[in-house]
C-alpha cells in the first residue's frame, strides 16, 4: 500500500520513496505517536533527548510524534493544526534522512521557513511558517546550518 502522495513533501525528490506495511513486513522506519510521557521515554530511550512532554524526535529505526502536539498543534506555529501535523512528520523524517537543523534564511520577508528549523520552539523571524520541505515551484527550502 502506497501512502498519499504530497507534491511538497519528501517524495517530490524521486530518491525517496515511503509504502505502508503491515506488521511483521520488512521495513525500514517506524512512526510511533505516543502520548507526552512515552514520547519522552521513546525519545530518551533512543537519542538521550529530553523531549519535556512537548516535543517529538528521530530514533534509530523511526520516528516519535508526541501526541499532544499532534492534537493541539503548537502555539508557535501560526497556521491551521493540519499544517502543523504535516510539519511534526516531515522534519523528523528530515533527521531519518539525515538533515539537521537550520535557520531562517529567507531571500525575502514572506518566504517559506525551512521545514527543518525547529518551529516548536518559536516563529521563524523573517519566514512564514511552513510545513514542507518544498516550495510551490518545486525548490528545495533550506537555510544555513544551525551551529
Amino acid at each position: 500500500m502506497s501512502l498519499r502522495y504530497a507534491p511538497r513533501g519528501w517524495t517530490h525528490d524521486a530518491s525517496h520513496a515511503f509504502r505502508l506495511v503491515s506488521a511483521g513486513e520488512q521495513h525500514d522506519l517506524t512512526v510511533k505517536i505516543a502520548t507526552p510521557g512515552r514520547a519522552d521515554a521513546l525519545c530518551w530511550a533512543g537519542i538521550h533527548q529530553d523531549t519535556h512532554g512537548e516535543y517529538n524526535c528521530e530514533t534509530p529505526g523511526g520516528v516519535v510524534v508526541n501526541l499532544r502536539r499532534r492534537v493541539e498543534g503548537s502555539p508557535t506555529f501560526d497556521g491551521p493544526v493540519h499544517e502543523y501535523r504535516a510539519l511534526i512528520v516531515n522534519h523528523e523524517m528530515g533527521h531519518f534522512l539525515g538533515y539537521t537543523h537550520t535557520t531562517c534564511a529567507c531571500a525575502a520577508t514572506g518566504q517559506p521557513a525551512p521545514v527543518m528549523i525547529q518551529q516548536i520552539k518559536g516563529p521563524p523571524h523573517g519566514c512564514v511558517a511552513d510545513a514542507w520541505p518544498y516550495d510551490r515551484n518545486g525548490r528545495f527550502v533550506t537555510g544555513p546550518p544551525v551551529r
